[in-house]
C-alpha cells in the first residue's frame, strides 16, 4: 500500500517538474532536460530526480548547476500541485541509463564482430584426425 502511494506521488512529481522544464526557466545554463524517474521515500519526504541532458559535457554540467539552483523554485512548484501536508524535497541526479545503453551496444556491436571472425575461422577449419574418432565400425557377430 505504501510503496503504491510512492509510485503514485512520483508520477506525479515526474509530471509537475516536465511540465514546468517545458514552460521553460528563466536560466541560459539550462539545456535540453528529460525527467526520466522520480524515487520518492518511504516517508514522503524526500524525492531523488533523475534527469538526463541532450548534448555535450559542458551543456550537461551547465544544466546540472541550473536545476541546483532552482531547486527551491521548483519544489514550491511542486508543492504547489500536490495535495500532500508535506512537500518533500527534491534531488536532481544525473541519470547514467543513456551512458549505460551506449557502453552495452559497444560491447554487442565487439561480441559481434568477435563471433564474426570465430564462424570465418571455423569455416574453412579441419578435422586434427578422422572426422568422428570414435565411431567404430560394425562388425556383425556371427556365431
Amino acid at each position: 500500500m505504501a510503496g503504491e502511494r510512492q509510485a503514485r506521488l512520483g508520477d506525479r512529481i515526474r509530471v509537475i517538474l516536465a511540465e514546468r522544464l517545458e514552460k521553460g526557466l528563466r536560466d541560459p545554463r539550462l539545456g535540453f532536460v528529460t525527467i526520466t524517474d522520480v524515487r520518492v521515500t518511504g516517508d514522503l519526504q524526500h524525492a531523488s530526480v533523475f534527469y538526463t541532458v541532450y548534448g555535450t559535457d559542458e551543456e550537461r554540467v551547465a544544466s546540472a548547476e541550473a536545476l541546483k539552483s532552482a531547486t527551491g523554485m521548483l519544489r514550491s512548484e511542486v508543492g504547489k500541485h500536490l495535495n500532500v501536508r508535506l512537500t518533500p524535497s527534491l534531488e536532481f541526479i544525473p541519470d547514467a541509463l543513456p551512458d549505460n545503453a551506449g557502453h552495452i551496444a559497444d560491447l554487442l556491436r565487439e561480441a559481434r564482430e568477435r563471433d564474426e571472425a570465430v564462424a570465418g575461422l571455423a569455416s574453412s577449419a579441419q578435422y586434427a584426425g578422422e572426422a568422428d574418432p570414435y565411431l567404430k565400425p560394425r562388425e556383425d557377430d556371427e556365431g
